[in-house]
């Protein structure tokens, strides 16, 4: 056989287990497709990016989105050949075999860019028996995919220091930017760090990643990519000394997102809007320092007209432990104090069972058993429901949900899509409704309010665009969302919010305060949006700076002064709206009257001796101190003369002040409490106090 002929055949051998390894053998694209998931806002802005199931920071990336003087840099450092090469570039082996014959030591490589992307997807130790597979895995690629796409897997996998993979994730961690503009410093960084990522890391090591830096800079002056005047001004750039934080807004949004998506799937769009995300989490994070270590805070913000979350904090800290960040306080199940009340007048006004102008009785009533009383323990005798409603006086309230009933108003919630949490197997719903007895969240409590400026219409917020509208249910019509929308909007603003004279509020809100002061809350609307916000500690124990006009609605005033300017709430009025004064509405309408079993309770003796802090039956979470336990403030009201406190039967020290005293644990669990004025008369509660590991 001529020698030709051996060739041919030792060729077509050659080719033969090429074709057999290429099927047999085929890429592994694992780490490629091993991504980091990136939330963005509406505008297509990052919110959050996750770390990859391996614990790196990968993001996808592609040539034609990243800076062409970055690309060409990197070519005329690592591969210059790259467009004309198969995968292996002869010559640089060439050059390397020589180089290491004439000196017995390796002085210059020959990989690739497709050669270094083989060894990125299929990482091995550094032997020759490595380097000839990454040379056959060089071809495979070459024969399979185009340059481009080549130069896409190198951009995503390239190693940058520590977690950080791909250039995507290095730029903005070094330059706090997408790669799509950089300047000829930072292109050349880029392109030198993935030589030596660990050794030349300029969070650690500058120096060294300075050096590396200006070696490119003049590889790439001598190469034509840049003149020689710009390589030096690029050297005179400081390299960066630390890594900028990766974007992380709206953490417990996006993580209910994450946890929701498909498999596979790596960008999570959202209704977010990132500016005002970011604003309203700089807001409230100051503000966390205005109340104690425990509490926490969260706060809504959506779009009236498609109901879209635009804002979206279920904690300022995601990381405080203390006040356990890491809990999505926007979903979270509290009680909703006297938020509901807008809702049970709305059906009222609906049901055409009183008028704003209406004449309701606020005067001391028992309800079969059950007999409320104001937050101020005051009453006011008659006033209008319009009143009522903006002072958010308890019995009106009851005795409204006693004429509306109770399951009645329980069906109303649930047909609009909100179901009150309670004990069911109790009994049904009952008038504690009105003044907090039930469960929701601060999403549903948005849900609700912002059926108010879209007339009285219920539709399910909507946090992902690609959501399917929900069908609107009606909670109670136009007129009725009309009357509850100026009543609102005549509350008096918390402290130091009050109104410009003759300046129209453009915002209507209605604060609440749980039992016990749990919770805190404020829910508000103008034109164009509705806000909520709820504040207390997370594990459910009281705190008496949680009340909901000081705690909450301030908070609330300052994120209506984020959003853009709205109109006004006095659009106008729809059909069937009737006004006048009292005297002439219909005789029905003129008097809200006395349900029938709602009898006159005996009067409350404004003297009566009550201890008001702590709350009885409440779960009290002790503070260490330097020498135990940390005090607990006591307070009371009522009684006659100096207070003599007493905690399981044992007197305290004299109190400094009227109603004050403080108590010092000793230890944890169920502790009775007692005060006793210098009549003899003394009341008592029970409360828990955890005091930890």
């Amino acid at each position: 056989m001529t020698s030709w002929r051996w060739f041919a055949l030792a060729l077509g051998c050659v080719l033969l287990t090429g074709v057999i390894g290429d099927r047999v053998l085929p890429l592994d694209f694992a780490r490629f497709d091993r991504l980091s998931t990136v939330a963005v806002d509406r505008r297509g802005e990052t919110l959050r990016i996750f770390l990859a199931t391996d614990g790196v920071w990968r993001l996808p990336a592609h040539a034609g989105e990243v800076d062409p003087l970055y690309l060409d840099m990197l070519l005329a450092y690592e591969d210059q050949r790259f467009k004309r090469h198969p995968g292996v570039d002869p010559l640089a082996v060439g050059r390397a075999l020589l180089q290491w014959a004439g000196n017995g030591r390796i002085v210059s490589g020959a990989s690739t860019i497709t050669m270094q992307t083989a060894r990125l997807l299929e990482p091995r130790p550094r032997t020759m028996r490595a380097k000839l597979i990454e040379m056959a895995r060089a071809l495979q690629l070459e024969v399979h995919h185009s340059k481009l796409e080549i130069l896409d897997v190198y951009l995503t996998l390239a190693p940058f220091g520590g977690n950080l993979e791909g250039i995507r994730a290095a730029s903005r961690a070094y330059f706090d930017k997408e790669p799509r503009r950089l300047t000829e410093a930072e292109a050349a960084l880029l392109v030198a760090l993935p030589r030596a990522p660990e050794q030349l890391r300029p969070d650690r090591d500058p120096v060294a990643a300075e050096d590396a830096r200006n070696r490119v800079l003049d590889i790439a002056a001598e190469r034509g990519v840049i003149d020689r005047k710009t390589a030096e001004e690029a050297k005179r750039a400081p390299v960066p000394r630390q890594r900028h934080p990766l974007p992380f807004l709206a953490p417990h949004l996006t993580e209910r997102l994450a946890r929701q998506s498909d498999p596979g799937q790596h960008l999570l769009h959202t209704t977010i809007d990132a500016t005002m995300q970011s604003a309203v989490e700089e807001l409230l994070q100051p503000r966390l320092r205005d109340f104690p270590a425990e509490v926490g805070m969260a706060a809504m913000v959506v779009e009236n007209s498609t109901l879209q979350v635009v804002a979206y904090v279920g904690a300022p800290d995601y990381f405080d432990e203390e006040r356990r960040g890491m809990i999505d306080m926007a979903t979270a199940v509290r009680s909703p104090g006297s938020t509901l009340k807008p809702f049970i007048y709305g059906i009222g006004f609906d049901r055409l069972l009183l008028h704003p102008d209406t004449l309701m009785s606020d005067s001391p009533r028992d309800f079969d058993g059950y007999v409320p009383a104001n937050f101020d323990d005051g009453f006011h005798g008659d006033v209008t429901a319009r009143e009522a409603l903006q002072h958010s006086l308890n019995i009106p309230a009851v005795a409204l949900l006693n004429r509306i009933g109770s399951l009645s108003f329980d069906a109303a919630l649930q047909q609009v899509g909100v179901t009150a949490r309670f004990d069911r197997s109790r009994g049904g719903a009952s008038l504690p409704f009105a003044l907090g007895g039930l469960g929701l969240t601060l999403e549903e409590l948005v849900t609700l309010y912002a059926a108010i400026p879209n007339g009285g219409q219920v539709r399910a917020l909507s946090s992902a665009p690609d959501q399917t509208p929900s069908t609107p249910s009606t909670l109670f019509g136009p007129v009725a969302a009309w009357y509850v929308a100026r009543a609102l909007e005549g509350v008096s603003a918390p402290r130091g919010y009050a109104d410009d004279a003759g300046q129209t509020r453009s915002i209507g809100f209605k604060t609440g305060t749980s039992y016990g002061y749990r919770d805190a809350w404020a829910l508000g609307f103008s034109g164009d949006y509705t806000i909520g916000v709820w504040v207390g500690r997370p594990d459910g124990t009281p705190c008496d700076a949680c009340i909901g006009m000081k705690a909450a609605a301030p908070i609330l005033f300052r994120v209506a002064e984020l959003l853009p300017a709205s109109p006004p709430l006095r659009a106008a009025p729809p059909a069937g709206i009737i006004s006048g004064p009292t005297g002439e509405l219909p005789p029905g309408l003129r008097r809200f009257e006395r349900p029938i079993g709602g009898v006159i309770a005996p009067k409350r003796d404004p003297n009566a001796l009550s201890i008001t802090f702590p709350v009885d039956g409440s779960r009290l979470k002790a503070k260490k101190s330097p020498n135990g336990l940390a005090p607990i403030a006591l307070r009371a009201a009522g009684g006659a003369g100096r207070l003599i406190w007493f905690v399981n039967g044992k007197p305290l020290a004299d109190p400094t002040q009227r109603w004050n005293g403080e108590w010092y644990p000793d230890g944890g669990g169920f502790t009775t409490i007692e005060a006793m004025d210098s009549e003899g008369r003394s009341t008592r509660i029970e409360v828990f106090l955890d005091v930890g590991r």
